[in-house]
Formats: structure tokens, sequence, C-alpha cells
């Protein structure tokens, strides 16, 4: 984990792949504790630090994400997810050759609790929620065993489960190295980390000064390295 930027409010962090988002059930280290960590021992004071989730990324994706160091901070950017104002930006490899340069998928997903997953279903089934985001190609390249793949800006207007992952599965372009949504990718010796899909580009209003903040990180492991 790397942090990009910290105030009084708010710390913008890099999680690399394989590490949660939040409190891991497991005995995994998770992004939660070690910010606590690093407040703590920053500027140690009584009683546990505060560190609010504002958005998740999985675990086998990295990315950035800011999480906020109060309450106030934590509603409000909250709210600029909610509302759609958090411009959050990723990059995926997709197996494949894309037709469209730019396209956009709407779609509604419904999650599966017990299997962990997330599948498209039709409009109107019970718990199915709206799913929309957008793309744009970047570059295609011939890998030596993968046959083409392209790399792909994906702007992500909706956070629900697996989305990207699903939508792009279901829509013909599965993600390099999602052993969940891409049954067809068989590496030997891979990593469930090595999953190509980075949010690398993050940007919102500050929560107490109200000015843009923008973030980006490209990633530089696995496939991305092709590109």
């Amino acid at each position: 984990m790397k942090i990009l930027y910290e105030d009084a409010h708010i710390i913008v962090v890099w999680k690399p792949a394989g590490i949660e988002s939040q409190a891991s059930r497991g005995l995994g280290d998770d992004v939660v504790s070690g910010l606590k960590r690093h407040i703590h021992n920053s500027s140690p004071k009584a009683g546990e630090p505060y560190v609010g989730v504002i958005h998740r990324l999985d675990k086998p994706v990295s990315g950035i994400l800011v999480y906020a160091k109060d309450r106030d901070a934590a509603s409000s950017l909250s709210k600029q997810v909610s509302d759609g104002t958090m411009d959050k930006r990723y990059l995926a490899v997709v197996c494949g050759q894309v037709d469209k340069n730019v396209d956009k998928f709407v779609d509604y997903l419904l999650k599966d609790q017990k299997k962990n997953i997330s599948r498209i279903v039709d409009m109107g089934i019970t718990g199915g929620k709206r799913a929309e985001l957008s793309y744009q190609v970047l570059k295609s390249s011939l890998m030596e065993s993968y046959g083409i793949l392209t790399l792909l800006e994906i702007t992500l207007y909706t956070g629900r489960h697996h989305q990207i992952r699903v939508q792009m599965a279901a829509h013909g372009l599965p993600i390099w190295g999602d052993r969940k949504y891409n049954p067809a990718f068989f590496q030997a010796g891979g990593r469930e980390e090595d999953i190509a899909l980075s949010s690398f580009q993050l940007s919102f209003l500050h929560p107490v000064t109200g000015k843009l903040m923008n973030f980006c990180r490209m990633p530089d492991r696995g496939i991305f390295r092709g590109f």
C-alpha cells in the first residue's frame, strides 16, 4: 500500500492487488487496518482511529482509493459516490479484438451472496440493480500465448458488485486473468491477483475545501507491462 495524499480529513492510497479494501474476515492484511496503524503511529491518541470506507475494489484488483478520516468527510464523499460526481476510471486488458472503439453498456446485475458472484438479469427482476459503464479502446496487441489482447479505459458510473468484470464478460470481452468470469482463461502457475484490472484515475471534490482532487497512477505489473 502506498499513500498518495493525506491531510486532516482524507487519505488517498494505491491498493496493490491481493489486499482487501476493507476489514478482512481472514488472516490477511487489509487497507483499513494498515491505515489505522499508520494514523495511530503518526499521531497517537486515545481510542481507535476512524477510517471511513467510501468505495471498494475487489481483492485481486489494484488501484486508487480515498478514505475519510472523520465522519463529516465520509458523508460528503459518500454523497459524491451516490450522486455520480466522483469520477472513477479503470484500465483493463480484455481478451480478443474489440469491434467498437467507444461503447457504453447498461445492464441489470443480481448478486448471488452464497456464491459471491453477480450476473446480468432482465430489468424488473427482484434485486437487480442498474449497472452502467463506458469504455474506449487505447491499444490492441498480439501477445504470444494469448492471442489478441486489448487495453481499454473504462469509466464507471455505478458501483455494483464485480460490475466491470461481469459486464465485460457478458458482452464478449472477458478480462485477462479473471478466473471467476473468464473460465476459458488459464495460466500455469498464475495467481488470482494477475487479473488485468486497475483503478488508475480518481477525481472528487475535497469534502472540506471543495477543491477538485485528481489522482492518477498507472499499473505496472503483469500483462499491463505489454502495453
